[in-house]
């Protein structure tokens, strides 16, 4: 069960996306159909096509695309397209004619044209979606959604701490301040961090690459990347997060 006022978002299958490549087939029509359906049902405004990096699309793949999506009943569903290779000019046309929205993941770049929409998908700047935004970065997310000319706005958090991030967003929204992310301040609270899930024995730079993603809390009003701190201690070994703990400690 959710909310009665929660909004969902729904992600196109990829037989559209991937295996037939926004083509104006009779399956493609068939599966753009069922997704609408799919929205239709939980009463979804967003049908989100995502087209991997690998398809780059040509003019002829763009006046395809066109075809396939502009001759579809959507029912009121709004697409918005996530697309990972270079958009061509000709792409963005086809997308503002048919009042696409252009999906960008707004901590890492802008969408290529104004619309009434935004919609971000936000994964960080980590290695997939391994990542916790700091203050400061989701202060530039916040510039970015107030700036924009938007009337509408959604923010789908992907990474291994969405929730957290825009429970974190919403409170800053709302108060102008950022939570505490835990109960503690500089290295009991990097250690708690630490103690969710590192793996010992494990050297400096394994723990920089492994928990350095993480944020903490310096002090109640302060929050610092977890790399910070860890590229200050010994190039050894550590055997546990006490030991981390003393190093971290050491080093203040």
């Amino acid at each position: 069960m959710v909310p009665s006022d929660f909004t969902f978002a729904v992600r196109c299958h990829q037989d559209l996306t991937h295996r037939i490549g926004l083509k104006p087939t009779e399956e493609a029509h068939r599966v753009l159909s069922q997704m609408v359906n799919y929205c239709n049902l939980l009463q979804a405004p967003f049908l989100v096509l995502e087209t991997p990096s690998s398809n780059i699309f040509s003019d002829e793949a763009v006046d395809a695309a066109r075809d396939v999506l502009s001759s579809s009943n959507l029912r009121g569903v709004r697409l918005v397209w996530e697309n990972r290779a270079p958009l061509t000019s000709k792409a963005q046309s086809m997308m503002q004619d048919l009042n696409i929205v252009h999906s960008a993941d707004l901590s890492r770049q802008t969408p290529l044209f104004a619309s009434d929409m935004l919609y971000t998908r936000l994964f960080g700047k980590g290695k997939h979606n391994i990542y916790q935004f700091t203050d400061e970065e989701l202060e530039e997310i916040v510039h970015k959604v107030l700036t924009s000319k938007a009337k509408t706005v959604a923010l789908s958090y992907h990474g291994v701490r969405m929730n957290s991030d825009a429970l974190r967003f919403a409170s800053y929204l709302k108060t102008g301040k950022f939570p505490s992310i835990t109960q503690f301040t500089g290295v009991a609270a990097a250690k708690t961090v630490l103690a969710e899930d590192a793996k010992f024995p494990a050297s400096k730079q394994a723990l920089i690459e492994d928990q350095g993603w993480k944020v903490f809390d310096v002090t109640s009003s302060k929050r610092l990347r977890l790399s910070e701190w860890l590229a200050k201690i010994p190039d050894k070994v550590y055997s546990n997060v006490e030991e981390v703990a003393q190093a971290l400690e050491a080093k203040q």
